[in-house]
């Protein structure tokens, strides 16, 4: 198939592309800058100039391609509801152009962007948290072409790593230097679901091969890694002490992440390993976390 991938030049979208290259797929990957198009250009994709702003480029994007990957999203937290809208319209103007042709659009969410009973895991079945509660809705928006023809699969992403990056944790390391010390809630027994880069890419792949008409998937390889081990190891790697924090400290100390670091967001992959066929092999958080490149 020829895909056309957003975030093509990201931390996932690079292995990605590496992974549905040496399947046998064609890429055409977005990119916005020089030094992004050389580096697609390097891993075997097609370049399309364009960026998330510019609509047209999406719609054209998509157009030219058997099915779409779409893993872009803007990091910056000072404006996540803006960046929620931003990617609620890209979203959109993909299924558009995709509308009728029973093409795949493959959308990216997150474990922690579900409802769950308390004390239960996430599952694949759970749904997407609707309404206002979260300024992100990629599910809600992709789901909403399913009935315009459009196959829909949604893979919801947990604390995904290498040796160089760690999803969330990696913000958590830049407020321990901030602060001096690496704090977590209460007794941190609360966990975080975690798998590595190039595991997520092959499930990429796999559910851009196998995904029938609607499906979720749940890129996680361990359900759930306890805050208390995740943050001794970024004591010892950082030479920073590790210190217990109360529930209503978190916000002063993790600023807008103070909710999530005491919330337990353990989530399963068991549907998506029996309908994938998806078996994870990379390294766990823990050990990764031991060997970061930065500290």
């Amino acid at each position: 198939m020829r895909v056309f991938v957003t975030g093509a030049t990201g931390f996932i979208g690079l292995p990605l592309v590496k992974e549905l290259r040496e399947a046998g797929h064609s890429v055409l990957g977005l990119a916005r800058s020089d030094a992004g198009a050389e580096a697609l250009g390097r891993a075997g994709a097609e370049v399309h100039r364009g960026e998330m702003e510019r609509i047209d480029t999406l719609t054209s994007g998509a157009k030219a391609a058997d099915a779409v990957i779409h893993l872009a999203f803007s990091h910056d937290f000072s404006k996540f509801a803006e960046n929620g809208e931003q990617e609620r319209r890209a979203i959109a103007a993909l299924g558009q152009a995709l509308a009728g042709t029973k093409k795949l659009l493959l959308v990216t969410s997150g474990t922690g962007m579900a409802t769950a009973l308390a004390g239960h895991p996430v599952t694949e079945d759970d749904e997407p948290v609707g309404g206002n509660q979260f300024p992100r809705t990629p599910e809600v928006a992709a789901s909403a072409f399913v009935e315009r023809g459009v196959r829909v699969g949604i893979v919801r992403l947990p604390q995904v790593h290498d040796t160089r990056k760690a999803g969330l944790v990696t913000l958590v390391i830049s407020i321990a230097r901030e602060k001096g010390f690496v704090g977590y809630v209460g007794d941190g027994s609360n966990c975080w679901p975690a798998a590595h880069v190039t595991d997520v890419a092959r499930l990429y792949r796999l559910a851009l091969e196998k995904t029938d008409n609607f499906a979720r998937y749940q890129a996680v390889a361990e359900e759930g890694v306890p805050m208390r081990e995740i943050v001794e190891v970024l004591g010892k790697g950082l030479k920073l002490p590790v210190r217990s924090i109360s529930p209503e400290e978190a916000g002063s100390y993790f600023g807008w992440m103070g909710h999530l670091a005491s919330r337990d967001l353990r989530a399963s992959s068991t549907k998506t390993k029996r309908a994938l066929g998806w078996e994870p092999k990379g390294p766990g958080l823990i050990e990764d976390l031991k060997r970061l490149e930065w500290v």
